[in-house]
């Protein structure tokens, strides 16, 4: 197994994108320039625009929205080309996300707006990732990379269930699936490095995506460039990436960061206007890169997220994290802003849900209300997940005095979850309690027949 960096087609575009900086170094040999040019100042809006100067997954970042005008008779407009005057009822607008693909769709599908291009044009032929036995990003890899000729090589946590449904059925379908001991899961890193290795063979090339975003970034000898692809289609050699669980990479921000861009043109909701951006969070990814959109375009917009899997010093910890990141590969300082002033502020309100539980627990009449959502409204939501953001912009859409200041909630898709809330790993004593309950119908039914006989 080598450890190298693979050959690309962006530097074919690199040249016309200025913002970018220039570097022939090789990823870890030497850090990296900002992406930024420097000794130049931006505008924002020159550079959200240079930023997201490049090749996306989705052909456009539109989405419907929908608003939810929460009365004694349930009204619900069905979907809006353009916000038009605030009801005077309580009101907030959902961002269907969840509508943007059959499988691939919500914030998983803005996690990977920007990252399969990069694959695609490092002619990878393998990626390696993780997740949960439900995992919708371990679902969403595994179909985006069926769709392009890519294999997918998806470590799930825990037992195989008896039974597969939802997300662990599309993963499964889609892509090669390994269920992974939970000792083992806990090292992360390790499994995934270890795994990628026994892909690509003695042979092969693995790379986690981190340097793949580096390697977009620097501008190389086309001609130098031409001959290594060239020289990697002719061997056949295996081309392993490790994109991380979630996806929470920093590339995984540029596709939030797009939809922000869009959300706040003037027939949407435009740039003037205050408004409370709601999203439930599992890593926190998809917060944080709708901050740094925020922050990127001066908007008077505030991020509430939903924390769902860890403590709040663990998503500050994880905004930190990519704060940090992202300025390493952009250059937030061309348009004036520092990154003293972001890690001290934050980006992201980070909040408990309404009714605080264990990860992965659904409470009593919580499908209950997902249903009554359902049919009152056409929006679908799961009990542990998007649920909870509805019931976060509910909150707020009616303690919100300010009719100028709207709610919005981000739909982060994972519909196929309600699917798998019947996927229990079944325990030893429950599956025997079962069968014996079975047997013991069966005996009293033989003996009820027995008699009438």
């Amino acid at each position: 197994m080598k450890l190298q960096r693979f050959p690309t087609l962006a530097a074919i575009s690199s040249s016309k994108r200025s913002l970018y900086s220039i570097s022939g170094q090789l990823p870890h040999t030497r850090q990296p320039q900002p992406q930024g040019i420097p000794k130049v100042k931006l505008s924002r809006e020159e550079f959200v625009a240079a930023l997201l100067d490049r090749r996306w997954t989705l052909p456009k970042p539109d989405t419907k929205i929908q608003q939810i005008i929460l009365s004694s008779k349930k009204v619900t407009h069905p979907f809006l080309e353009m916000i038009e005057k605030e009801s005077q009822e309580p009101s907030f607008y959902v961002v269907r996300d969840d509508l943007l693909h059959p499988l691939v769709n919500g914030n998983k599908s803005r996690k990977l707006d920007a990252l399969f291009p990069l694959v695609e044009d490092h002619l990878v032929t393998d990626v390696v990732t993780c997740g949960g036995c439900q995992s919708a990003h371990a679902a969403a890899v595994a179909v985006s990379c069926a769709e392009r000729g890519i294999k997918s090589h998806l470590l799930l946590r825990g037992e195989q269930p008896e039974i597969q449904t939802g997300y662990n059925l599309i993963s499964s379908l889609y892509g090669n699936v390994t269920y992974i001991p939970r000792s083992v899961y806990a090292d992360r890193t390790k499994m995934l490095k270890r795994h990628a290795d026994y892909v690509a063979g003695s042979s092969g090339h693995v790379l986690w995506f981190d340097d793949i975003l580096e390697a977009s970034l620097t501008q190389n000898n086309l001609s130098s460039e031409s001959a290594q692809k060239k020289a990697f289609k002719d061997d056949n050699t295996r081309r392993v990436v490790i994109v991380s669980e979630g996806a929470g990479d920093v590339v995984a921000l540029l596709g939030s960061i797009r939809l922000v861009q869009y959300l706040s043109q003037d027939h949407l909701f435009g740039k003037e206007k205050a408004l409370k951006l709601v999203v439930d969070a599992g890593t926190g990814t998809t917060a944080v890169g709708l901050g740094i959109g925020t922050i990127c375009l001066g908007l008077p917009w505030e991020i509430t997220a939903v924390m769902l899997a860890d403590t709040i010093e663990g998503y500050r910890q994880q905004e930190k994290h990519l704060i940090s990141n992202f300025k390493r590969h952009f250059d937030l300082e061309s348009i004036g802003i520092g990154l003293d002033d972001i890690l001290e502020n934050g980006i992201v309100d980070w909040v408990e849900r309404h009714n605080p539980r264990k990860f992965g627990n659904v409470l009593k009449g919580e499908i209950e209300a997902c249903q009554d959502i359902a049919q009152t409204t056409g929006v679908l939501l799961d009990p542990m997940y998007t649920l909870s953001a509805w019931e976060m912009a509910t909150t707020l859409s009616q303690k919100e005095t300010k009719r100028d200041t709207k709610v919005v909630m981000l739909h982060t898709g994972g519909t196929l979850g309600m699917f798998g809330l019947a996927q229990r790993s079944i325990k030893p004593e429950e599956l025997l309690c079962s069968h014996l309950g079975l047997w013991l119908r069966v005996l009293k039914w033989e003996k009820a027949t027995h008699i009438i006989h």
